[in-house]
Formats: C-alpha cells, sequence, structure tokens
C-alpha cells in the first residue's frame, strides 16, 4: 500500500482538497486498497478546524466529500510514515525540506510536476473569490489522477 500525504500552509484549502480528490479517483478507479492519504499543513494555524467552506462547497459540487477532514500539522513521524509527501507550492517544499530528517524515508514531489502542467505550483485560494478554489480543483483533478496512475 502507497502511502501519500499531501501538504499546504494550513490544511484547509489545498491539501484536504488533494486528498479528497485522491481518494474521488482511488474509488472511482477502484484502488482504494492500493493507497492510505492523508493531508497536513506546514503550519500550525489551524489545527482541529474543517476545511475551509469554500472548498467544502466547491468539492461537494463535483461529488468530493472533505466534511470529515481535519486539519493538523506536518510533524517529523510523517517522513517515516508515509512514501511520498506532495507540496502544493516551492514555499511549502521549502518548508518540508526544512523539518525533512536526513534519514526521513518519504519521497519529496510538488504536485503539479506532471507533463503538460499548466502551472508549477497550485495557487492558494484562500484570499480570493469562488472561482479561484474551482481553479485549484480542477488543477488537482488532473495531478491527482496522474499521481495515481504513476503509483498504480
Amino acid at each position: 500500500m502507497k502511502k501519500v500525504l499531501f501538504v499546504c500552509l494550513g490544511n484547509i484549502c489545498r491539501s484536504p482538497a488533494a486528498e479528497g480528490t485522491f481518494r474521488h479517483w482511488c474509488q472511482n478507479l477502484g484502488s482504494e486498497q492500493r493507497f492510505f492519504c492523508d493531508s497536513a499543513g506546514t503550519a500550525a494555524y489551524h489545527i482541529g478546524k474543517s476545511a475551509d467552506t469554500r472548498m467544502r462547497k466547491a468539492a461537494k459540487a463535483r461529488g468530493i466529500d472533505i466534511d470529515s477532514l481535519r486539519a493538523r500539522q506536518l510533524c517529523i513521524d510523517d517522513f517515516y510514515q508515509f512514501d511520498i509527501i506532495v507540496a502544493m507550492d516551492h514555499s511549502n517544499m521549502a518548508n518540508v525540506q526544512a523539518v525533512q530528517p536526513v534519514d526521513g524515508t518519504a519521497s519529496l514531489l510538488m504536485m503539479l510536476d506532471y507533463p503538460g502542467s499548466p502551472m508549477d505550483e497550485v495557487p492558494d485560494p484562500y484570499y480570493g473569490g469562488d472561482e479561484g478554489f474551482d481553479e485549484v480543483l480542477n488543477l488537482l483533478d488532473h495531478a491527482c489522477r496522474y499521481l495515481h496512475d504513476q503509483f498504480c
């Protein structure tokens, strides 16, 4: 079983959406038993909080339920318990690398590092309008399918 951790800053927008989108692909493709996924934030801003209401609404409109997810912060154990840690942007990748133990076993990837990706980072929709949440979900849909297929 591959264990995948999606990481953004606060774990209330992008990373829970990535977790939900990846699970959605696994369910649709019948590969739930091959993967375990979770999400975390590099900062402790929202520990224990639900995903942003706007992201939950946008995800639900696509049949993706992230209502039960709660924010948590990335921890050292994650580098040993997960096979892959996927960062949403370069800033969060730098934050992940800053706490990565020398002997950590997880591979680090950027979410949009796939052939034909229109961007190199998943933008943070937090301070924007509703369209930003839809844009993020569009990006995550393609990226999660690619990631799934790479490890399936």
